[in-house]
């Protein structure tokens, strides 16, 4: 089966987050994507399996991670561009409009950036995990105005689902400039 689902709980505590990985990983056939301490104090695990395999490890680390759960998501059908975003590795010569959509948890950052690239034809710059920014998170991407908008908008209605919307920009034409400071 293909392994196109991501699991992710996000943890107040380190010492949970490592119970939280060795129990998402022993609940299921799940590939282990990340298992990082990020600001401030905080710990996730990403893991990538089929999607019922997903839920079983999400299920079980919830669990196992009990008051230390911060955040948890599955996303069935990850968009593709994810995981270049996340590792930082997505190269653009140009920026059309530019959004910026921006969260308190890693989590729901990674369910917004998901729905925005589903939702329009963009471009995703980066998404950024919590190092560095007191715990928050926060994705860029590029396109038309129209598509920016329309993305901007469907990630940040899912974020807000949770109440973990911190903010949501478009810059209709943004100088260049920005291109160097961004990745």
């Amino acid at each position: 089966m293909a392994k196109t689902s991501i699991g992710l709980i996000e943890l107040g505590s380190i010492a949970a987050g490592f119970q939280v990985a060795d129990a998402m990983l022993k609940a299921a056939d799940v590939d282990l994507v990340l298992a990082r301490t990020i600001c401030s104090g905080k710990y996730m695990v990403m893991v990538r399996g089929d999607v019922a395999a997903i839920q079983a490890a999400v299920d079980a680390g919830s669990q196992a991670g009990d008051f230390s759960v911060i955040d948890t998501f599955v996303i069935p059908n990850v968009h593709e561009t994810i995981f270049p975003a996340i590792s930082g590795i997505t190269k653009v010569e140009r920026l059309e409009a530019l959004g910026v959509i921006e969260s308190f948890s890693v989590a729901s950052l990674i369910e917004g950036a998901d729905a925005a690239v589903k939702a329009a034809n963009v471009e995703l710059l980066e998404v950024r995990l919590a190092m560095a920014l007191g715990g928050k998170a926060f994705a860029t991407l590029t396109g038309t105005v129209a598509a920016v908008n329309a993305a901007v908008e469907a990630g940040a209605r899912a974020i807000a689902r949770k109440g973990l919307l911190v903010n949501k920009v478009v810059i209709a034409s943004p100088r260049q400039e920005l291109l160097t400071e961004m990745i």
